[in-house]
């Protein structure tokens, strides 16, 4: 069986990671847990390797933070138990960070709740990828509602807006609800398929970004998860001393509404 460390090694580089390995080491040093670098340090990065620049400088920032691992050599200076995250520091600003290592993912052992599947077909055979058809699905099935007990209302979905302290930032989707006391609440939703892994730094993003647009209004951040094509998990999360931390997981399996019997229904009770 191999360990951590040969599966870290096993990576492969790509340009991205390179960019990434140059900025961090130029201004790393012993002990440090906090660097702070602009998104023009990635042209001087470039220039340095020799590398074509992306056209798409933010997309650089966005995999490493959400898609791919960081840089091998970059991971072997992580302490046991910490990764090196990159969270949003300003316009144009960034910050790598230093954290216990926390990441969230589906419970295998939890049980499904089936629902009936009201996904239009014509939009399951459009959804061009992941993240589009999973915020969908969980939108013509009202996920949302199901899971928080609350009616709910898609606001926006894409939302990028700015938010004091670190720049331009974006929201999957973006919800409001009422309860039966007539408590608002605003949900940000962040969608992760494929490779895509749930981490503080969006949960944290969204939390702020809620607090400083909707201060009057109760924020209940949702991640929403493919486990596979039809079935769904579903996250409320909360930061609790610099961690990101489950409230409440749920699994949902869709289903074509013959497939579901009165026993099943009713054990449900």
């Amino acid at each position: 069986m191999t360990d951590k460390k040969e599966e870290i090694e096993a990576i492969p580089q790509n340009r991205y990671r390179a960019l990434i390995e140059k900025i961090f080491f130029d201004h790393y040093k012993n002990g440090a847990t906090s660097i702070d670098f602009k998104r023009d340090d990635l042209k001087g990065a470039a220039i340095a390797l020799g590398i074509v620049l992306p056209e798409n400088l933010g997309d650089v920032i966005y995999s490493i933070r959400f898609r791919v691992p960081m840089p091998t050599s970059v991971l072997k200076t992580q302490p046991e138990g910490y990764e090196w995250l990159i969270e949003l520091a300003g316009r144009g600003k960034y910050r790598f960070s230093l954290r216990r290592a926390n990441r969230i993912v589906p419970n295998a052992s939890l049980s499904r709740i089936r629902v009936p599947d009201s996904t239009p077909e014509i939009i399951a055979a459009y959804a061009l990828d992941d993240e589009q058809a999973l915020l969908a699905k969980v939108r013509y099935n009202r996920l949302i509602d199901i899971f928080l007990g609350l009616t709910t209302y898609s606001l926006q979905n894409h939302l990028r807006t700015s938010v004091k302290g670190m720049g331009q930032i974006e929201i999957d989707e973006l919800y409001v609800g009422l309860d039966k006391f007539g408590c608002h609440y605003i949900i940000p939703v962040q969608a992760k398929g494929g490779t895509d892994q749930i981490s503080i730094v969006q949960t944290t993003q969204d939390m702020k970004c809620c607090a400083e647009k909707y201060p009057g209004l109760r924020c209940r951040p949702i991640s929403a998860q493919f486990i596979s094509s039809d079935q769904i998990a579903l996250f409320e999360l909360t930061i609790e001393e610099d961690e990101i931390r489950v409230v409440e997981e749920r699994h949902y399996k869709l289903v074509p509404a013959s497939e579901l019997d009165k026993a099943e229904i009713s054990a449900y009770r």
